[in-house]
């Protein structure tokens, strides 16, 4: 009597379905593009909706490019400082992609100014961007993330760990924002939520572009990282594309700093300290 020996079968992987908002800036577009190239790795067919706050040309042109790099992709649009877009935004995703497997908070800005004479309505719009429109996401995305045992990813800031004066709000809200995902990695986890934030440091995008145009700016930059160089959207969208996939399923609850080390680095700037480098200098 002879036995066939059964032929080994590979489960397919499950489809993922993204949400990224800030889609269409520098660090939201390398996350999309990191997200396409973390499934092809996985085998994994991947729809992306990326969220902008308007209509634009700039949408257009990413979603043609994410599809051309083999994701699905649509254009969900919201004002995430508004708790009802908020929920809109998440139920775009839905009807046009189905269960979110992955919700990326990546909007989010700064403004400068003085806490003695900050307005109120400025500190308030600063916490509705950054912190309370991720709440309120995570709020409505909870059942869908249930049902797909998904996860959640905030972009934070190195700000929100390390006090950025002049900049209003922003360190407080970012600390917020990083203890929510503590949190709700608390919370949910019995679900099987996934929550972490990602921290970047300084990184070179359109909206700060026009800081690195000069070179002596530049250089005196890099001098302070101890990577001797600025991040890129790719660094901060790869460490996202990391936390949502399932290489990081045993991690939640984490706030991973993408800096290039200048977080850890400042207490080498302290004049007189043996060692130290004249002030401008660039990393051997």
């Amino acid at each position: 009597m002879t036995h066939s020996t059964p032929t080994p079968t590979t489960a397919t992987p499950a489809p993922i379905h993204a949400l990224v908002t800030g889609a269409a800036g520098g660090i939201g577009r390398g996350i999309c593009f990191a997200l396409i190239a973390q499934a092809r790795r996985d085998g994994a067919p991947i729809h992306i909706s990326a969220a902008a706050s308007a209509p634009s040309e700039k949408l257009d042109h990413l979603l043609a490019e994410l599809r051309a790099a083999g994701a699905t992709a649509q254009g969900i649009t919201g004002d995430i400082t508004d708790p009802a877009q908020c929920v809109d935004l998440v139920a775009q995703a839905h009807a046009g992609g189905g269960d979110l497997t992955a919700l990326v908070c990546n909007a989010g800005a700064s403004g400068p100014g003085r806490l003695v004479d900050l307005p109120v309505a400025q500190w308030d719009h600063t916490f509705h961007l950054n912190t309370r429109s991720v709440f309120v996401m995570a709020q409505a995305a909870y059942p869908q993330l249930v049902r797909t045992r998904g996860s959640i990813t905030a972009v934070a800031s190195m700000s929100g760990l390390t006090p950025h004066p002049g900049y209003g709000g922003y360190s407080a809200a970012k600390a917020a924002l990083i203890m929510l995902c503590r949190q709700m990695a608390q919370e949910w986890g019995a679900e099987g939520i996934r929550v972490n934030a990602v921290c970047p440091g300084m990184t070179h995008t359109p909206l700060t572009a026009p800081v690195y145009t000069d070179p002596a700016v530049k250089t005196q930059r890099e001098s302070l990282v101890p990577l001797g160089r600025i991040g890129q959207p790719e660094d901060i969208g790869r460490t996202v594309a990391f936390l949502a996939g399932p290489g990081a399923a045993y991690i939640t609850g984490q706030s991973l700093v993408v800096d290039g080390g200048i977080s850890d680095h400042m207490l080498t700037m302290i004049p007189g300290r043996p060692g130290r480098p004249p002030i401008g200098s660039a990393p051997k």
